[in-house]
């Protein structure tokens, strides 16, 4: 009988792209596409494991880098895999190490850990040898069989002051949801009905709107608007940090009771960090904070816990590893604060790794952030999993638990190969509505 677990006998990396709308944000609108990179391991036993990470030629160089370090290695070894990874790698000279607490998108990529693609790959290969669940593999196991998520509602413009742009139009679909998602929506009732058809759609009970688009002020009208929609929903608003402390804790006072939580109402200013900023608002404020800006490793953690900065700390996996979120929500637990997971523009084999993670995460952690929704329907799996009742299902065959579908990778990397550029730049699109736009972490996009 042969000893020890297979061996990765190859490992592929795989960009790919898709359809986005103009969808915004402080950073500026998504362009007409998106851009991924997907890891596709195979082992001596014959099985495949599955990851997908954030998108550019600068993740894809640096997981072609890693082969090497991979292929021949027995499964078993992945966390010694990702240590000789990580001993490997070296800062880029561009990485000041400022993270994204200015939500500079230049800046996303090194943020971002290549290798948490491989990590999902590893522990896909690992729970199908061991003809176990992926979430059984993490943490304390699986703690549930399905995952509370929200409706990420996004101000969308309109998308024919952009003709020179080819935006997706799905204004002959059969699905309300697939025509209104390319539609402009920027006043609190077309937020409003967007939740609404969401809510028909998925099931969605709770949702998060994107801010840093409109004067703060006006973004909450759509908070309040979306509050009388859904009384007994949870809304939350995500501003990037657009908001200075003086003018959040104006327009945010008279929400409590209103928001559940606010994810980043402030930014860096007047010589004091992001951490040190939030810390003053939470004194003035009787609202939970969330972010995903000023705690996305452990150091920052460290500082932003010391100084009471957050109550909820959105760890996405590809900022923090899936090891790691298991362990942030662990630790949040631990502590009586809140775990929770931001995302990006992303193809369902994340949507499917992120219920993964959420299943082995303990407590009560909140509703789960995706982008997926905005995607639905250009799947590159056979068996995507399904959002119902506001839960996103949880596989329960061995590793990932879904099959990756290598026609729809294939169309997906051609679409990659025909791109100008492979990232992401959100002031691109914003010229067509504002000639000359550049982005500034204090202004919202709209707001010039």
């Amino acid at each position: 009988m042969e000893k020890g677990t297979p061996v990765v006998t190859e490992m592929k990396v795989i960009p790919v792209a898709g359809r986005d709308s103009m969808l915004m944000t402080l950073s500026g609108a998504h362009a007409p596409f998106f851009t991924r990179n997907l890891v596709i391991l195979k082992d001596s036993a014959g099985h495949t494991g599955i990851g997908e990470i954030h998108g550019g030629d600068y993740t894809c160089a640096a997981l072609e880098s890693c082969i090497p370090l991979v292929e021949g290695k027995p499964i078993g070894t992945y966390r010694s895999i990702l240590d000789s990874i990580h001993k490997a790698s070296t800062r880029a000279p561009e990485d000041d190490g400022e993270g994204i607490q200015t939500l500079d998108i230049s800046k996303l990529k090194f943020v971002v850990k290549a290798e948490w693609a491989i990590e999902c790959a590893l522990l896909d290969l690992l729970g199908q040898y061991m003809d176990l669940p992926m979430c059984q593999l993490l943490g304390n196991g699986k703690q549930r069989d399905k995952v509370e998520t929200l409706g990420y509602l996004f101000y969308v413009s309109d998308k024919s002051k952009a003709e020179a742009l080819p935006y997706l139009d799905e204004s002959d679909s059969s699905d309300p949801w697939f025509r209104l998602r390319r539609q402009e929506m920027l006043t609190p009732e077309r937020i409003v009905e967007q939740a609404q058809v969401l809510h028909e759609k998925y099931g969605f009970r709770n949702f998060k709107l994107k801010g840093g688009v409109l004067p703060g002020a006006e973004e909450l009208e759509s908070i309040q608007a979306l509050k009388k929609a859904f009384p007994n929903g949870r809304i939350n608003i995500d501003p990037n940090g657009a908001w200075g402390l003086e003018e959040a804790i104006r327009i945010c006072k008279p929400m409590e009771g209103i928001l559940t939580y606010v994810e980043d109402p402030c930014g860096p200013e007047a010589g004091y960090s992001s951490r040190e900023i939030m810390a003053e608002f939470k004194n003035a404020v009787n609202l939970p904070v969330a972010t995903n800006m000023i705690a996305t490793d452990w150091r920052q953690f460290y500082h932003a816990a010391a100084q009471k900065s957050v109550d909820i700390v959105l760890a996405d996996p590809h900022f923090w590893g899936f090891d790691g979120s298991v362990r942030m929500a662990q630790l949040l637990n631990d502590w009586g604060l809140t775990w929770g997971s931001h995302s990006n523009n992303h193809f369902d084999i994340t949507l499917t790794a992120f219920a993964h993670v959420a299943a082995a995460a303990p407590g009560t952690p909140t509703a789960l952030d995706t982008h997926w929704i905005w995607q639905d329907g250009q799947n590159l799996l056979k068996d995507t999993p399904q959002i119902k009742d506001g839960y996103l299902e949880v596989p329960d065959k061995p590793g990932m638990g879904v099959t990756i579908d290598m026609e729809k990778v294939a169309e997906a990397n051609a679409l990659y190969q025909k791109l100008p550029s492979h990232d992401r730049d959100d002031a691109m699109a914003m010229q067509y509505l504002i000639p000359n736009w550049k982005y500034d972490s204090k202004k919202p996009c709209l707001v010039r």
